[in-house]
């Protein structure tokens, strides 16, 4: 039995590792535990209102500036069937913490794209009342993606005025105990981050239990309170991942939206080599799409860029040419 990975060896990976020794050996691990296919999930942003403040994010509530939207149903419903018909095997339904909109809408978009589409449905819908995660699992939802963000409390705590690091978790824990495939996350690179942090956010990982983690960097958003810092590295986001697929080889490992963002070119195809086995191509419609401005100069990934970055990374899907 492999010995579960520790602290010093993670800092050893994250910052010392040869590069191309580090990703060989996730790329290895990733062949082992989760073969040559690439999941493409779906990814729609129904609402962009948001009750939070976080300090870092563009929907955050006192973002005057902010464009908000919410999407019916079946907008929803329509743009998870092109998702389909372009091959994801997945919906992932991300909003802001929209208190607002009742549990019983999203209920309808879990509920429509099961019965219509026959296919997963993820929510990523923040923190909510254990009576909704409840109603939507009973829906037909599998999955929950919450970030924890980072594992350092005091940092936590400053990046999200009035919330701690523990509710979150704790609500990570409810979602589990409902059943949920639990996915969590954190930003790499975020002002106030202690290097060593990175190795205790892979731990906390590990430690929730995750099928799922998302580590991209941090992207500045203009009007925030964080928007003339410094963006993260996609070369650090690139070894975290790795670190990432050594430490929780099961795991399911998106290259990111972000790290896209900062590398155009090959941020997902070098995410995919570096241990990656997901990609989360957007299909909010066009209409929204540009406003739901978490951070800035988003870049757009669609099927066709998803499908060019697996097949560069010598990777397999089951995308469609026709999407």
């Amino acid at each position: 039995m492999m010995t579960a990975i520790q602290r010093d060896e993670l800092l050893y990976l994250l910052y010392e590792a040869p590069e191309q020794e580090l990703f060989a050996r996730a790329d290895a691990v990733r062949r082992t535990h989760k073969g040559e296919h690439v999941f493409v999930r779906g990814l729609i942003e129904f609402s962009s209102h948001c009750v939070r403040d976080c300090r870092y994010c563009g929907l955050r509530r006192s973002n005057s500036a902010a464009h908000r939207y919410r999407l019916t149903p079946r907008e929803v419903i329509d743009a998870a069937r092109l998702a389909v018909a372009g091959g994801a095997d997945t919906i992932v339904l991300q909003s802001g913490d929209d208190l607002a909109c009742e549990a019983s809408t999203i209920t309808a978009m879990i509920r429509g794209i099961r019965e219509e589409l026959g296919v997963v449905v993820t929510l990523g819908c923040g923190e909510r009342p254990p009576r909704d995660y409840a109603l939507w699992r009973e829906a037909g939802a599998s999955r929950y993606l919450m970030k924890h963000e980072t594992a350092d409390a005091a940092l936590y705590a400053r990046l999200h005025p009035g919330r701690t690091l523990e509710q979150r978790l704790e609500a990570l824990r409810t979602l589990h105990g409902l059943g949920y495939e639990i996915g969590s996350g954190f930003i790499i690179g975020i002002p106030g981050q202690m290097p060593e942090v990175l190795a205790d956010d892979i731990l906390l990982a590990r430690e929730l239990g995750v099928e799922m983690c998302g580590a991209g960097p941090f992207i500045p958003q203009t009007e925030t309170p964080l928007g003339s810092e410094p963006q993260g590295s996609a070369a650090l986001t690139l070894r975290v991942l790795a670190a990432l697929r050594i430490a929780l080889p099961d795991a399911n490992l998106p290259a990111t939206t972000a790290l896209a963002t900062l590398d155009p070119i090959g941020g997902q195809r070098d995410g995919l080599r570096a241990g990656a086995n997901v990609l989360m191509p957007g299909f909010t419609p066009d209409t929204h799409r540009a406003h739901y401005r978490i951070y800035d100069n988003k870049h757009r990934v669609g099927m066709d860029e998803a499908r060019a970055a697996i097949e560069a990374a010598g990777r397999t899907h089951s995308l469609r040419r026709e999407a």
